[in-house]
């Protein structure tokens, strides 16, 4: 049910009332073809978007900041819907001249005697990235994450081995309108005349009817009785001698 202060909408009227969606995104989502889509679609809705990092990605839902959120999982899942998107490639980020340079993959398995440093524990990944420039230790992040930071002193490379993360929308249960129910099937690439779309349920206005070209249409359209040129043959189809003769 919507707020009180949030009636139901028509989506693809631009004359419902006025309504603004938030949305929030980690570092490393790319939000920009899903607004690209929304503005072709839903020009009269505007659209507003920030970026949270890993400790708000869901507090910015329970405190209305936002009414959807991209979110890496795992998330606590309680009072929310929670739809996976994509999984994102894991790298492992260096100083400039490390042993690394010189691959394009490095397996797991044959970091076991560097040192690992934890990006939650320097503050976040920008923080981290920024220790690892000095030669304190080794980082292993997202590839998105790295490239969007992208600190110039360090080297990233695909790391193979190391499990993947998982880029998934999440909004409250209790909050899905027409509004929130467009924006989460763009997300998932339902195109504009999906009959699950609720801007394509719209009810169409009906055609008029296409005028009888023929020139002789009644009312309603029923074409004229044509008069008949000869009267009929009651005798028509029945074969000769078809009256049984009685006994004499």
């Amino acid at each position: 049910m919507p707020a009180e202060d949030e009636p139901t909408l028509d989506p693809a009227s631009p004359e419902s009332p006025p309504r603004e969606l938030r949305f929030a995104y980690v570092a490393g989502v790319t939000p920009g073809k899903w607004i690209r889509r929304w503005e072709e679609r839903m020009p009269h809705v505007p659209l507003r978007s920030f970026m949270s990092d890993g400790g708000t990605q869901l507090s910015v839902l329970r405190d209305g900041s936002a009414h959807l959120s991209f979110v890496r999982l795992p998330v606590e899942r309680e009072g929310l819907n929670v739809i996976p998107l994509y999984e994102e490639q894991p790298v492992v980020v260096a100083p400039k001249g490390h042993e690394i340079t010189v691959f394009e993959d490095v397996a797991l398995e044959d970091l076991a005697e560097e040192t690992f440093l934890d990006a939650d524990e320097l503050g976040g990944p920008e923080m981290a990235l920024q220790v690892v420039a000095t030669g304190a230790g080794l980082l292993i992040l997202p590839m998105s994450v790295a490239r969007h930071f992208n600190t110039k002193d360090t080297v990233a490379r695909r790391l193979t081995g190391a499990p993947g993360t998982q880029i998934a929308l999440a909004w409250p249960i209790d909050a899905t309108d027409e509004v929130i129910e467009e924006f989460i099937g763009i997300v998932r690439g339902r195109t504009a005349q999906s009959s699950r779309q609720p801007s394509a349920q719209q009810e169409k206005p009906k055609k008029a009817p296409k005028p009888d070209r023929r020139g002789g249409a009644g009312a309603g359209g029923k074409k004229p009785k044509v008069a008949q040129r000869y009267a009929p043959n009651p005798d028509k189809g029945k074969g000769r001698g078809s009256r049984k003769k009685g006994k004499r």
